[in-house]
């Protein structure tokens, strides 16, 4: 099971962390996923931890958002900075396991988190 949670409302600008706690399974050994939402549009991947540990990001957030996870914790993080109106969405962790040929492809995911909100204000 993940649990999302940290979202809110921010300015343009500004920052904030997501959080994605994991239940039953172990942060460190799967592939972990941060995707997003906006209204009307497609689910897109945002950031990825692959099982080997390396980090990914999306073109559009490269620079201004970091995954990190705390092993101690089974929790992996976004922390979002220089935070945009285009950023507004839900937000989603995701994990996998197993032969994983892309870990953009949120269709190779297994496990999913319930969402949470991500509003900024311009």
């Amino acid at each position: 099971q993940l649990q999302a949670s940290g979202g809110g409302a921010a300015q343009a600008g500004g920052s904030l962390r997501l959080s994605c706690a994991a239940s039953g399974h172990t942060v460190s050994a799967f592939a972990m996923g941060w995707f997003r939402q906006a209204p009307g549009k497609e689910r897109d991947w945002v950031a990825a931890f692959t099982s080997g540990g390396a980090t990914n990001y999306a073109d559009s957030v490269k620079g201004r958002f970091t995954i990190s996870r705390d092993n101690a914790e089974n929790t992996v993080y976004l922390q979002m900075t220089s935070l945009k109106p285009d950023d507004t969405a839900v937000y989603y962790c995701a994990s996998t396991w197993g032969p994983l040929s892309s870990y953009r492809d949120k269709n190779q995911y297994k496990l999913w988190g319930q969402g949470t909100q991500v509003t900024v204000s311009s």
